[in-house]
Formats: structure tokens, C-alpha cells, sequence
């Protein structure tokens, strides 16, 4: 378990949102999954509210506006100047979906695509910080990019970041760590991976600790949830990819403990 009260370093992935049409069915879903609570903004977020564990957040929960996305959880990274780290978005070669906004006293933000098509968000903090848990049942733990192009995203995100890469690549598997530039601790993931179906965009994909993956499973598909991946045992822990309800696609893992 890891409880964080200041901002997050830049370029660390810092915050995750589900997007999806029914607001209420995936507070019902994810608080049976994970225990959430949940605290509403206001009339001024548009419907967007807070996932908490203990009082803490973890994620937040809001409408789908464009339909033509899928429902969809988006990984954020943290910026110390988002203005800055919009621009070096653009000269890498992304673009960003809107301007910079003010998301009233809780930070700035925008979301983005990167060089080989993958959404992601960024996030600088004000009043909210972002994850204020992580590392245990329910919370953030872990996010990785699944690309068809791993030269090219590794690339994009050493030129809008600062990431350095370390290779940790077995057999059958390339894939690299993303190392802040602030101290050089992995951060997430660059999976090169070839077997995304046809028509499934890169992405980025969110991964949930788990204190019992089968557990987590069952309950899942009992809600109408589906395991793309079955849950298997890796060194770094027993994991699945879950499809929610709603479409939407994240990891779950049962961390090694004095997981930080």
C-alpha cells in the first residue's frame, strides 16, 4: 500500500478515468470489484465523479461525450507545465485533442494521441494531485503501452517526457520500463505487441492491484465482465485483462508483497 499527498513527479503516470455511457451501472461494477466510494463534483464537473479507498482517490468516473470513442480507461501522465508538455507533444509528432484547460482549482489537463496513435492525458496538478492511493486492492499500479510501432513510441515519449528505457524483453516478449527523468524508477511500460487485432488501436492500458485475481475474475464476469487474457502466473505476479461491461479494458495484478 502507498498513500501520496504531493504532486506526483513529472512524467509519472499519476491519474486514470473511465469514460463510458452509463455513469451509475460502472459506479455499481467497480465498487463490487474494488470496494470504491465514490464523491460527486457538482453540477461543474459534467457528471464526473471520484473512486476513493479509505477517503483516498484512485480514479474517476464520467460520461462518454463523443460516441464515436469507445468506452475506454485513459491514463494521464503528470506535468509540471502542461502548456510545455502540450507543445513537446506536438513536435514529437502527437497532437492534442483540446487546449489546455483549467479544470477549476483541481489542476490543468489535456489529452492527447501520441506518434503512434495512442491516447493518453496530461495532467498537472493543483488542488487535486492526482492518485492519492496506489499499490493495493483496488488502486492504480502499474500502466503500459501496447504498440505495433515500439521504436516509434519509445521515441516519442523520451522526446516529450525525458524517459529513458530499461529492456527487460524474454522470449516471445519485447518490452522496456519507462524510467522518469527525475530519478530513473520505472514507471510503466512499452509492450511491443503484434497481436492487437485488426481495428484495436494502440493504447495505453491501466493496471488495477488485485488481492485475489481469480476472485476479482469471477466477480467480474459474474457483472458481466469478460477476461481476455485468463488470469496466468508471471514473476511479477498472477494477472488478467478484464473487458468491463461497458467495453472498456484494464489489467488486474496481485502484486509481490512491499509492492511500492
Amino acid at each position: 500500500m502507498s498513500v501520496r499527498t504531493e504532486f506526483w513527479p513529472h512524467g509519472t503516470p499519476n491519474w486514470v478515468d473511465l469514460s463510458v455511457d452509463d455513469v451509475e451501472h460502472a459506479k455499481t461494477f467497480y465498487a463490487d470489484l474494488f470496494g470504491w466510494e465514490y464523491v460527486g463534483g457538482g453540477e461543474q464537473s459534467g457528471g464526473y465523479e471520484l473512486a476513493q479507498i479509505g477517503g483516498r482517490a484512485v480514479a474517476g468516473l464520467g460520461p462518454r461525450h463523443d460516441t464515436a470513442t469507445p468506452a475506454v480507461w485513459t491514463t494521464y501522465f503528470a506535468a509540471e507545465d502542461a502548456e510545455e508538455t502540450a507543445a513537446a507533444i506536438v513536435r514529437a509528432g502527437g497532437r492534442t485533442l483540446f487546449p489546455v484547460m483549467d479544470v477549476m482549482t483541481s489542476g490543468r489537463m489535456t489529452v492527447a494521441v501520441d506518434s503512434v496513435g495512442a491516447a493518453f492525458g496530461v495532467w498537472q496538478a493543483g488542488d487535486h494531485i492526482g492518485a492519492e492511493r496506489v499499490n493495493e486492492h483496488g488502486a492504480l499500479c502499474w500502466s503500459e503501452l501496447h504498440t505495433r510501432e515500439y521504436d516509434t513510441a519509445r521515441a516519442f515519449y523520451a522526446d516529450v517526457f525525458g524517459f529513458e528505457y530499461a529492456d527487460v524483453s524474454a522470449e516471445g516478449m519485447v518490452y522496456s520500463t519507462l524510467q522518469r527523468p527525475s530519478d530513473r524508477r520505472d514507471v510503466g511500460g512499452v509492450h511491443r505487441d503484434l497481436d492487437l487485432p485488426a481495428g484495436v488501436p494502440d493504447h495505453w492500458l491501466a493496471w488495477f492491484a488485485s488481492g485475489d485475481v481469480d476472485a476479482t475474475i469471477a466477480t467480474a464476469e459474474s457483472r458481466g465482465a469478460v477476461a481476455v487474457m485468463p488470469a496466468l502466473d508471471t514473476p511479477f505476479g498472477r494477472m488478467a485483462i478484464l473487458r468491463g461491461a461497458q467495453g472498456e479494458v484494464f489489467g488486474v495484478i496481485a502484486l509481490p508483497p512491499g509492492s511500492e
